[in-house]
């Protein structure tokens, strides 16, 4: 009993004991971090890997804490390391840790910067007003002139050639130029000015505002051309000729508009000849900065709303453009292809037909796009794009006569004619005549100049291995009306029979009819021909048809009597 109770007093004690010892947190400990190189020139995430991590623990660089350390787990924290750290190996630790782990700060190798790439699929100038002003003390005043100025720039990627500048407007009179300057070549991103002198045209009592219009065209370094229209508008600072001060509405700078020109074109039908109907297939793109809407296209030219670019009445007129040589079929020269919005294209395709009477040549045709901006002004843009038009001969190559017959190994003539069908002169080069079965003799020649409705012959001479089918190749050289070489293949059928080897005639036979050969003799046909010549007897050699009987071995041969002395 005793024991027993002294063993329960001393598990009491131990429990005692125990619970009065201090408690032991486990140590973190960094074992890795991750990645272990960085660049200081941009700020970069890191991550710390280890063991006895908490909601506590943060990371140290070189000692220093780094700000908004995340808790992952027990095991994982990050941090981001910020840009401008010195370059080196730094220690990174964590707080209450056993552990650490270095992290090398380098900076980046510079590489080489390529060349900036156009990111537009075409090249063109492109001119915006910069600024423009009303100059004179007295401003805007009636029968008083006045100077307007406006100052241009090339936004464009290629020199603005030719720039010229017109001014218009139904209120003033232009001085001095006649309304018309010479801006010269504008290069790209650069600047030009020109000033014009102006008198009001009559009174310009009850009027505050006035318009004036600029047509600026100018060309690129192809020859094409572009034109595009301004308005501006001044206020009028006195009617009777008073006035206290000037007033304009500068045309603002960040102009906001869609542009839209025609990227590639191509023709269904290749090449175009008088007469030839094809579809005409146009890809056109928006280069501007914002959609254009309600676009309609119109070949051949034309334009819509106000003269001046404003809505105005009146619907789209395309009746006024160039249909000489290329003309609409199927559908009028008019068609809408909808909204297109910035850096949007759509494909569009007019059905044209060429005029039977057009020269071959290269023929400019006109293309106009009208559209909306998102002001509710319409905007009307032009471009020219090039069809080719070409006078292709038209020949008819084959026989002036029937043909004789062809024989394996025997010659045969070939009687080839070749005619002009079409409604012009032709000039051909060489003629040539060729077969896979045999050699063609004297099958080559100088065609030269056909009339509507001539011809040309060629006597040649076939020589064919063998019978059957036989394919003659004609090609006909000559250079089109772009001086380009071209070339007609026509091919014609002839049929060769199976050759023969005609007998031999016997001139002796009446009528030269055909015998066999004549057999070798042997002895004793020649000996029984000596004895039948010698009673007078025939005595020609046989023939194959000549039925001959040798005598019998016992037939004695008749003796032959002597001479008598």
């Amino acid at each position: 009993m005793f024991a027993r109770k002294n063993i329960i007093a001393f598990g009491l004690i131990l429990s005692l004991f125990t619970a009065l010892l201090p408690f032991s947190k486990a140590v973190a400990d960094v074992t890795s971090v991750s990645p272990n190189s960085i660049f200081n020139d941009v700020a970069t995430i890191i991550t710390v890997e280890g063991t006895g991590f908490d909601a506590t623990s943060r990371i140290l660089l070189d000692g220093v804490e780094l700000p908004g350390t995340v808790y992952i787990s027990d095991t994982s924290l990050q941090v981001t390391v910020p840009a401008g750290v010195s370059v080196g190996a730094h220690i990174i630790t964590v707080n209450n840790t056993g552990g650490s782990a270095v992290l090398n700060v380098s900076t980046p190798v510079p590489t080489a910067t390529p060349p900036p790439t156009a990111t537009l699929p075409f090249a063109r100038p492109q001119m915006q007003v910069t600024s423009s002003g009303v100059g004179g003390k007295d401003g805007i005043t009636s029968n008083k002139s006045f100077k307007f100025s406006v100052n241009f720039k090339n936004a464009g990627n290629m020199t603005a050639y030719n720039t010229q500048a017109t001014f218009t407007s139904p209120d003033l009179l232009p001085l001095e130029t006649g309304g018309v300057a010479v801006l010269g070549n504008v290069s790209a991103g650069g600047n030009t000015g020109v000033e014009q002198r102006f008198v009001s045209n009559g009174s310009l009592a009850g009027k505050t505002v006035i318009s004036i219009d600029v047509t600026l065209t100018y060309y690129d370094d192809k020859g094409t051309a572009y034109s595009d229209k301004f308005t501006f508008t001044a206020s009028v600072t006195g009617g009777g000729g008073g006035g206290g001060g000037v007033y304009y509405t500068p045309t603002p700078t960040g102009v906001r508009s869609g542009q839209l020109i025609i990227t590639s074109y191509k023709t269904s039908t290749d090449p175009l000849q008088p007469g030839s109907q094809f579809d005409l297939i146009l890809t056109v793109q928006n280069v501007g900065n914002e959609k254009a809407q309600r676009v309609t296209m119109i070949v051949g030219g034309g334009g819509a709303g106000g003269s001046s670019g404003t809505p105005g009445p009146g619907g789209v007129s395309g009746g006024s453009g160039e249909f000489t040589n290329f003309a609409p079929i199927g559908a009028s020269n008019v068609q809408s292809l909808g909204d297109v919005p910035a850096g949007g294209s759509v494909q569009a395709t007019q059905e044209l037909i060429v005029n039977v009477s057009t020269n071959p040549g290269a023929y400019p045709m006109k293309m106009t796009f009208s559209y909306v901006n998102g002001k509710g002004e319409v905007v009307n843009d032009e471009q020219v794009i090039t069809l080719l038009v070409y006078s292709l001969p038209n020949l008819d190559v084959s026989f002036y006569r029937p043909p004789d017959l062809f024989f394996a190994g025997q010659p045969g003539a070939l009687p080839i004619q070749v005619v002009n069908l079409g409604k012009r002169l032709a000039v051909l080069g060489n003629i040539k005549v060729t077969t896979q079965n045999g050699m063609v003799e004297n099958g080559t020649s100088l065609i030269g100049a056909l009339d509507a409705g001539g011809y040309f012959t060629l006597d040649a001479m076939l020589f064919p291995n063998e019978s059957g089918p036989t394919t003659l190749n004609i090609v006909i050289d000559y250079t089109d009306d772009f001086n380009q070489p071209r070339s007609i293949e026509k091919t014609i059928e002839v049929v060769v029979e199976e050759g023969f080897v005609e007998p031999t005639p016997d001139p002796n036979m009446p009528g030269g009819e055909v015998f066999p050969p004549v057999e070798e003799e042997n002895f004793f046909q020649k000996l029984w021909r000596f004895i039948l010549g010698l009673f007078g007897l025939d005595s020609a050699a046989t023939t194959q048809n000549s039925e001959f009987q040798t005598p019998p071995s016992d037939v004695e041969p008749m003796p032959i009597p002597g001479g008598g002395g």
